[in-house]
């Protein structure tokens, strides 16, 4: 399941770099926003690593890890439906607080 989990977070560290041109001419998004699309995954990411280990010690890892997993599924298909670049930033977030 742990393993599962960090394939995941890997590969959506990575993937969206290959879809930046397709979001670009879909989203027009802003340079800014160009970068938070790509940046706020590992940002949100890194802000609450800390925290849920500690809710995990807490509230048990199983329902934490697989809380994310529902979460992070979610957060999924809302960042494929997203039709603005707020949405898919807000998506994107979502998805880093998932990965816990």
């Amino acid at each position: 399941m742990v393993s599962g989990s960090l394939l995941l977070c890997g590969i959506d560290l990575t993937v969206l770099h290959v879809a930046v041109p397709s979001i670009s001419r879909q989203l027009e998004p802003s340079p800014a926003g160009l970068l938070w699309i790509v940046d706020v995954y590992s940002l949100t990411l890194a802000a609450l690593l800390v925290t849920c280990g500690t809710l995990g010690d807490r509230i048990g890892r199983r329902r934490i890890v697989l809380s994310g997993f529902v979460t992070f599924g979610l957060a999924s298909a809302a960042a494929a439906f997203s039709t603005s670049t707020a949405q898919l930033i807000a998506a994107r977030a979502a998805l880093g607080s998932a990965r816990r």
